[in-house]
């Protein structure tokens, strides 16, 4: 081969490698804009905490509804496990309530059972303030898609209802509610008394692992000054502690929890 048809392929090969490496270097530049242009501007938005949820309080526990007995035996038609959530939500910082950092709209969607539990029917209800810690369920107040809060500034409100004070003032309520873990149950041990509480769980031989649950849900809370944020809690439904277990009676913990709302419009 002649130096001219080896200086041409050079030229040729060393063409090839420059324009590779140029595409390379562009694609880089771009992919570098692009993230800056989806980065920046989320940064900027989120320069400082505005809302966050920062406790939870829960209480676990248990009761029944459709109870028929005799001398003999006692029957549960639904036996259901419940857990009570209040999230409290907080400004971080020190300021004075303004418009940036009370409440306009506030909702509850993409509620989702990460790890359902084996036995039941597991449910998201709202709780009125006044019920929390106590049995009891209301069909209406269930949650299927999402759960929009009224929103007031007024010195009263109706807490048995969905109403949040515009300054952060009173938590979130809800209710997990897992039914049908024992239908058409027959307990035939009637001489001790039987008690409306977590012990009914161990009297119909439920194992609390069948009935442990993992969920998620949405918060979604837009400001006065129409910013708008979100985060995701995550929840353990509590069954047990250190010193005891909801088959005692019940379970109730605080948490100091850091689900900061980031702001996404």
């Amino acid at each position: 081969m002649d130096k001219k048809k080896v200086l041409t392929i050079l030229v040729f090969l060393l063409f090839i490698i420059v324009f590779i490496l140029t595409y390379l270097l562009f694609q880089k530049y771009v992919l570098k804009s692009n993230f800056e242009k989806d980065v920046l501007p989320f940064a900027n938005k989120n320069g400082k905490t505005v809302f966050e949820v920062n406790k939870i309080v829960l209480f676990s526990g248990c009761d029944a509804k459709n109870k028929t007995g005799s001398v003999t035996n006692f029957t549960i038609e639904n036996l259901y496990q419940f857990t009570d959530i209040a999230l409290f939500i907080n400004n971080s910082s020190s300021e004075e309530k303004n418009l940036e950092n009370t409440f306009k709209k506030v909702s509850i969607n993409n509620i989702q059972y990460l790890t359902p539990p084996e036995l039941g029917q597991p449910k998201l209800y709202f709780k009125g303030l006044n019920q929390f810690a106590k049995s009891g369920l209301i069909a209406e107040n269930e949650i299927q898609d999402a759960l929009d809060f009224t929103i007031t500034s007024e010195d009263e409100a109706n807490l048995d209802t969905p109403i949040l004070y515009n300054n952060l003032a009173n938590p979130i309520t809800l209710s997990y509610v897992n039914e049908n873990i024992k239908t058409d149950y027959t307990i035939t041990d009637t001489s001790t008394p039987i008690t409306y509480d977590g012990s009914l769980l161990k009297r119909c031989n439920v194992d609390l692992n069948s009935i442990s649950c993992k969920l998620s849900f949405d918060i979604f809370i837009t400001n006065n000054l129409e910013e708008e944020f979100k985060t995701t809690v995550f929840l353990d439904i509590p069954l047990k502690t250190q010193e005891k277990s909801i088959n005692d009676g019940n379970v109730n913990m605080s948490l100091n929890s850091n689900f900061v709302f980031y702001r996404y419009k």
